[in-house]
């Protein structure tokens, strides 16, 4: 999954027109189209518009945007198969969301512009966050391995997910970014994690050992 995203990021900006600009490729010159274009919630929310779509329409998945990301109703029947599997770690899952919601109402309560007014949830229905965070930030390779690890893991990804989107309106969808962030801190997180827990049982060892003595 990591190759992925980081394929898709080196093709995001290498070739941003031909990725999600004005020229943008479509089969029309081959078989013809039957589409219809327009602006996606984010791009709206970046433009300083609210978005036309309701929470409803974007939970549904019948609003304008990338494969695979506009049902939130199919995402999470995918969150529920991997957790039955035990593919995918609801730690992760569950953190990201968490993330995420937590830097929204922040965006929230300081409400400079239309996208920091947006409700914090829209926030899991526009875009890719909850596919980011059911099917790439799970990814057991690169994700954290300890149980403690997964939850900071999670929390930054959503924090930074968020930030990213209203933050810099040049990109609106900041989950690709935040992922790719902290796959590469994954291993220190753990790190600094197994580490605490051999601080802590080193002192409670010390401890016990000074209680028998006394």
């Amino acid at each position: 999954m990591a190759t992925a995203l980081v394929a898709r990021a080196f093709l995001f900006f290498a070739y941003p027109t031909r990725m999600s600009g004005d020229n943008v490729w479509i089969a029309a010159d081959l078989w013809g189209t039957d589409a219809i274009t327009s602006a996606t919630p984010l791009a709206e929310l970046a433009a300083g518009v609210h978005p036309s779509a309701s929470a409803l329409d974007m939970f549904i998945g019948t609003i304008p945007g990338s494969t695979c990301e506009t049902s939130v109703i199919a995402i999470l029947l995918g969150a529920i198969l991997l957790l039955f599997t035990g593919i995918a770690s609801w730690r992760v899952m569950l953190s990201v969301v968490l993330g995420g919601g937590l830097m929204g109402l922040l965006f929230n309560a300081i409400g400079a512009n239309e996208y920091m007014q947006v409700p914090f949830y829209y926030h899991y229905l526009m875009g890719g966050f909850m596919f980011g965070a059911v099917f790439m930030a799970t990814d057991p390779v690169t994700a954290a391995q300890t149980n403690t690890g997964k939850w900071i893991y999670g929390l930054l990804i959503g924090i930074f997910a968020v930030m990213l989107r209203v933050i810099n309106p040049a990109y609106p969808e900041g989950m690709m970014l935040s992922i790719l962030l902290m796959n590469c801190f994954a291993p220190l997180i753990d790190h600094c994690v197994v580490a605490r827990n051999i601080k802590m049982r080193q002192h409670r060892a010390l401890k016990l050992s000074k209680t028998v003595k006394s």
